[in-house]
């Protein structure tokens, strides 16, 4: 039993908001996970493959070659049982379970090489979160000799190989290995290890595979500074060989430096975190980077507001019972007359952003703002910029129209500054829902506060006054965001309010998920108060009628009584 809740897949559920069972029954949006993938040797292999068996002919294979010689006269149980355990060797290669790792993505075969930075200027305890990172991408990897192999290059002033793509073979070894790497702590030579990963890494004699569509050859350097020597020259070779780059900085690292580093598009390939202390958020985007099948409606990775219906590698969205899906094929109503919101975006303009991001938290904003349903009557936005100051670039209501409110919204420029989360929430109590701000009174107050990192300021009493004014508070946070902060700023219950992405990228999958609570957690078409309230008429209006019925019938005998 324990092999075969190894093997099975399970389904992750959803998370999107049930339906009213007064009204209608929700339609299931889980979706099936894929299959098992098929064990077997990959048809290009490499000739000098370490792991093939010496003086074997290169050939196709559909079956591991162990399996190939058992004898046909073998006795059926003994043989299944044999089966079954190299089946489990294949698949589940001594590391994480499925379950771990996803069962809705399955990795591409891959030569991974990390090159990781240990100069002085990492701190032990840093470079013991360097290996957590590496450990948490690894257990997302299908590890093994035709699957993916993983090497790891140490270096400072010099480079060290700790492990090369042919040593380990299944995931446990690995994770095994990665615990036991010390830091160099001496200068940051990083294009002489770039050079390593060229010359020695990469090389088949240290278990690389012939270069082919494939399989991929990927390196991730991970540095906290200026490299010693130069780096763009190499780094282009080792472009040029078919390595895909991606280039990591921490703290004060040298961003241009990065960006000789690693291969285009750099908005895909660069990453920056502040300290070692959040370089783990960046193990999602890694575990996505090598995912090679993926039922995205599963997986998350789709832009549907309620129900993601799958088409293997692609999908269509479609709504539940009593929603219609709109125009874009992605967002529902619930309502044909909309809901009346006051909704105020609180976001973070620090310097810490950095522009090209803010440009991202722009289009956030927009693909919001076309969830609602703007009117005079319906939904008013306002907008609300911060960093060390706090500026209003439009108040609730100034516009009627989405066209109007996402054109302002493009408009906003970047203020570039601190982070005082604090006095901008303040700022939302006193000023952004007050009646002067164009606020209305009796209509549901909603706030949206995006941030990027931690507040430069005490933020506790102000979050804490919001929420008792009644104001439904979202929290979005990416990159180096303190959790804590989140839920300090979130609605009850806070699970359902904040909102985590390590990567602005990736923002507009929570903007998809706030569409779909703001649409139908705010909605006045509240199904179980509707019902009760129709039926709480119909029932007064039978019992009017039956009144005047009585009433007509004794004003009739009246009016005989007085005739005669």
């Amino acid at each position: 039993m324990e092999v075969l809740s190894q093997i099975q897949a399970t389904e992750r559920p959803g998370d999107l908001p049930g339906q009213c069972p007064a009204l209608a029954q929700s339609p299931p949006s889980d979706s099936t996970p894929p299959g098992t993938p098929v064990i077997g040797w990959p048809v290009a292999f490499l000739r000098s493959d370490p792991f093939m068996p010496q003086g074997k002919a290169r050939e196709d294979h559909s079956i591991p070659a162990n399996m190939a010689t058992i004898p046909s006269s073998a006795p059926l149980m003994p043989l299944m049982l044999l089966s079954v355990m190299l089946l489990v060797q294949g698949h589940a290669v001594d590391g994480a379970s499925p379950q771990q790792r996803g069962v809705h993505c399955r990795t591409r075969p891959t030569d991974l090489v990390f090159l990781i930075d240990s100069s002085r200027s990492v701190r032990p305890n840093e470079f013991e979160q360097v290996k957590v990172f590496l450990s948490q991408v690894i257990e997302s990897l299908d590890v093994g000799p035709n699957a993916t192999r993983v090497g790891v290059v140490n270096y400072a002033s010099a480079v060290k190989s700790e492990f090369s793509l042919k040593t380990h073979r299944t995931k446990a070894s690995l994770l095994q290995a990665v615990r036991r790497i010390e830091p160099l702590s001496t200068g940051t030579m990083t294009g002489l290890a770039i050079q390593f990963a060229i010359n020695r890494a990469f090389s088949e004699g240290e278990g690389a595979r012939v270069r082919v569509p494939e399989i991929n050859k990927v390196a991730i350097i991970v540095t906290d500074g200026r490299p010693q020597d130069a780096v763009k020259d190499v780094a282009a070779r080792a472009r040029a060989l078919g390595i895909e780059i991606f280039a990591i900085g921490v703290g004060r690292v040298d961003m241009h430096t990065l960006r000789l580093i690693a291969s285009p598009p750099l908005e895909e390939h660069v990453d920056y975190v502040e300290s070692y202390s959040v370089i783990e958020k960046l193990t999602k985007k890694f575990q996505e980077a090598f995912c090679a099948v993926s039922d995205l409606c599963a997986t998350g990775d789709h832009d549907c507001a309620q129900v993601c219906v799958s088409a293997g590698a692609s999908y269509s969205c479609a709504c539940r019972e009593g929603f219609t899906l709109n125009s874009d094929g992605k967002t529902c109503n619930a309502c044909s007359g909309g809901a009346p919101t006051d909704l105020v975006f609180l976001i973070d303009g620090s310097k810490s952003v950095r522009p090209e991001n803010f440009e991202l938290v722009k289009k956030f904003i927009n693909q919001i703002v076309d969830s609602l349903d703007v009117s005079d009557r319906n939904a008013h936005v306002g907008l609300v910029q911060y960093s060390s100051s706090v500026r209003q670039e439009f108040p609730l209501g100034q516009y009627k129209d989405k066209k109007d409110i996402k054109a302002a919204v493009r408009r906003m420029s970047y203020m570039e500054k601190g982070t005082m989360t604090g006095q901008a929430l303040q700022y939302l109590v006193d000023s952004s829902f007050a009646i002067s701000s164009g606020a209305r009174p009796g209509v549901p107050k909603v706030a949206i506060v995006f941030t990027d990192g931690r507040s430069q300021d005490y933020i506790n009493d102000s979050a804490k006054k919001a929420k008792e004014l009644g104001y439904k508070m979202f929290a979005v946070g990416v990159g180096n965001a303190v959790e804590d902060e989140l839920k300090e700023i979130a609605s009850e219950p806070v699970a359902e309010h904040y909102f985590y992405t390590a990567d602005f990228r990736t923002i507009n999958q929570i903007g998809k998920k706030l569409q779909n609570k703001i649409c139908v957690e705010e909605d006045p078409c509240e199904c179980k108060a509707i019902v009760k309230f129709q039926t709480k008429v119909d029932n007064l209006i039978k019992a009017l009628t039956r009144k005047l019925e009585a009433v007509t019938k004794k004003l009739a005998a009246l009016e005989n009584r007085i005739t005669v």
